[in-house]
């Protein structure tokens, strides 16, 4: 089976790219653009195992000729840095709008079993009460969010108007190995580690739902093998946490004193609270499996073996 993994060389693509080539049954494709959050290190254990093209998903040829043999494809690729997103979010339209449109006329095209489209939590916007689940509207508060919801829409519509074989996945806040610092835990991490203050935005007190990236993987899988076309999935690790908390434990792991932390002015449109209901992919046999506090010290391990790569 040849699957095509856009966005692979990617943080949370190269992780899944390192969990399916543990399978000798897939043939695996990866195709990436290699921005500064792209880099082929994250894929230096599996290249024997991939065959890799540098390449964008606007490029129609390229798509065209990476896609052409597949039988599924995975979407990974995207802009996904919300500050970013704010002072530029012309280029998250071109990746995550254009983009994800130039993928599915080709699935129009070719023969492909099943599409899955990796979404997030954040297109949901903020919740104070309760938890989202896959039927809750769609309320973007930043560029970014609105140009994943963007995605998640134009998949809805091409499967309700082409009867394609579509999936999405929204998952909570990732963390774990091959991430670029520049999400608050690989930057924390790298910060530390240099004694460096540790920007806090507003009183810290914004709540997320953090899930280690092996268990994204899984739960990734386990959508695009065994879930209802047409649906969405909601992929949750069950760990809330507010950034101040998720401070104070990277200070206490790396053994760093709480006076590098410091406060600054919040963040445009900032959620204050994510919250994912995970009951819908657990029905098709998938948990999370990692303890939180030992995945986030096998992560701080990962960056301090990995710190010239950072300097």
């Amino acid at each position: 089976m040849q699957i095509m993994i856009t966005g692979g060389a990617g943080f949370i693509g190269s992780n899944f790219v390192h969990h399916l080539s543990q399978n000798e049954d897939y043939d695996l494709v990866v195709l990436d653009k290699l921005t500064y959050a792209g880099d082929m290190e994250n894929l230096k254990e599996v290249r024997d195992k991939i065959k890799f093209v540098k390449g964008d998903l606007t490029d129609e040829e390229v798509v065209s000729r990476t896609m052409k043999d597949c039988d599924m494809v995975v979407n990974f690729a995207a802009e996904t840095h919300v500050d970013v997103s704010i002072e530029d979010p012309g280029i998250f339209l071109k990746s995550n709008v254009i983009g994800t449109y130039n993928l599915l006329e080709h699935v129009r095209k070719y023969d492909v079993e099943r599409y899955l489209q990796i979404s997030t939590d954040e297109v949901y916007g903020s919740i104070m009460d309760g938890s989202f689940t896959e039927s809750s509207n769609l309320d973007p508060s930043s560029p970014y969010s609105a140009s994943k919801a963007s995605g998640d829409l134009l998949v809805n519509a091409y499967f309700k108007t082409y009867s394609l074989p579509l999936l999405v996945t929204r998952s909570s806040n990732n963390f774990g190995p091959r991430q670029f610092p520049e999400k608050l835990i690989p930057s924390f991490i790298i910060k530390a580690l240099q004694d460096q203050p540790l920007p806090v935005y507003g009183d810290g007190k914004n709540i997320r739902d953090w899930i280690y990236v092996m268990d994204n993987c899984r739960g990734i899988e386990s959508v695009l093998m065994r879930g209802k076309l047409g649906e969405t999935y909601n992929i949750g690790g069950g760990n809330e946490k507010n950034n101040l908390e998720i401070t104070h434990m990277l200070l206490e792991i790396l053994g760093k004193p709480k006076s590098l932390i410091t406060y600054v002015e919040d963040r445009l449109g900032h959620d204050r609270r994510y919250s994912l209901d995970s009951t819908k992919i657990k029905k098709l046999g998938w948990e999370p499996i990692w303890d939180f506090r030992e995945a986030l010290q096998e992560t701080v391990r990962w960056y301090q073996e990995n710190f010239e790569k950072f300097q």
